[in-house]
């Protein structure tokens, strides 16, 4: 599921003509991105939005989102998405299906480079996101599209009737463990520790699910099969057993880590690899702002990550005031 961009959204000129120079642009198209890009336009700054090539973020890819204000009985992730471009796009927001390939901070303009061309911009926003964390065991890369999978919204279908694990025990695990029970027989929950972290109303719900079980103190060693995934070995930490689960699909919400790469040696980030911003999300490189789960290890919701891609976009447009 992804959020659904205009083919024909407006491109930015070339820097090379007329030695064109974006008032501002904002790296990724999630909640954070196009809250900024929202904001921005109103404030009539034409943002231009490198979109990305997975775009509308964590938030797109989940399959009802059920704490946005707004919508009581909930709202799809890929619809709420829809919505955030349609209004952003509105007020003159200019989103590129499009990924930078390198950033330089070291002057201004900043210079931003994709797979298409090069821009130049006076201001920047790095909504950038976060990614999911890999096992990092024997036959998860293989099986990638065999039976191994990091979201349920994507790949839930092709597994009716059949069984499936979770690995993980936070809001993310529990969401698309229940999410899995509208197609597959069996779902089994493996996590490392005796209790979950997800949230209270999450953990009942799934408690309750005659289709969900728990396997507690265990974590995976290793996925296995033949030209598709067949069995999990497992191993209990606390006892050291070691067991064969078989399974036809292994479905990972361990967690994410902050996609900011390209802001080594340039931004000051945190040992964890965010963004450090200040309470205005204006990072170590005046004019460079920062907003969402590239600087937030904390919250990772869509409300928070909107809020931050606001504040970061009415904090831009008074530091481009300043230029003038």
């Amino acid at each position: 599921m992804e959020f659904a961009f205009s083919k024909n959204s407006k491109k930015s000129k070339d820097p090379k003509e007329a030695d064109h120079v974006e008032n501002m642009i904002i790296l990724g198209s999630g909640p954070a991105g196009l809250a900024a890009a929202l904001y921005a336009a109103r404030a009539e700054l034409a943002p231009l939005v490198l979109s990305g090539m997975e775009l509308g973020g964590q938030a797109a890819i989940t399959n009802v989102i059920e704490n946005y204000p707004g919508f009581p009985d909930g709202v799809g992730g890929a619809e709420l998405g829809g919505l955030f471009q349609k209004q952003a796009e509105h007020f003159g927001a200019r989103i590129v299906m499009d990924s930078a390939t390198s950033v330089d901070l070291s002057s201004s303009p900043f210079l931003v480079t994709t797979y298409s061309q090069q821009y130049r911009t006076k201001s920047l926003i790095i909504a950038t996101g976060a990614s999911p964390v890999h096992l990092g065991v024997p036959g998860e890369n293989e099986f990638i599209g065999l039976g191994t999978s990091y979201c349920a919204t994507c790949d839930g279908y092709f597994f009716r009737d059949k069984k499936v694990v979770v690995v993980g025990g936070g809001d993310s695990a529990l969401e698309e463990a229940l999410f899995l029970t509208r197609y597959a027989a069996s779902v089994t929950v493996i996590h490392r520790r005796d209790s979950l972290r997800a949230g209270a109303i999450l953990q009942k719900r799934a408690k309750e699910n005659p289709k969900i079980s728990f396997i507690w103190d265990t974590v995976v060693r290793s996925i296995e099969g033949e030209g598709k995934v067949q069995a999990v070995r497992l191993n209990n930490i606390k006892t050291g057993v070691e067991s064969l689960l078989k399974t036809d699909g292994v479905f990972i919400f361990i967690g994410h880590h902050p996609n900011t790469v390209l802001f080594t040696d340039q931004l000051k980030l945190s040992s964890g690899g965010y963004i450090e911003a200040d309470n205005k999300m204006q990072t170590s490189v005046m004019g460079v702002y920062a907003a969402g789960e590239a600087m937030d290890p904390n919250y990772r919701q869509v409300i928070t990550s909107a809020g931050m891609g606001a504040a970061a976009a009415i904090q831009a447009a008074k530091y481009l005031e300043t230029l003038e």
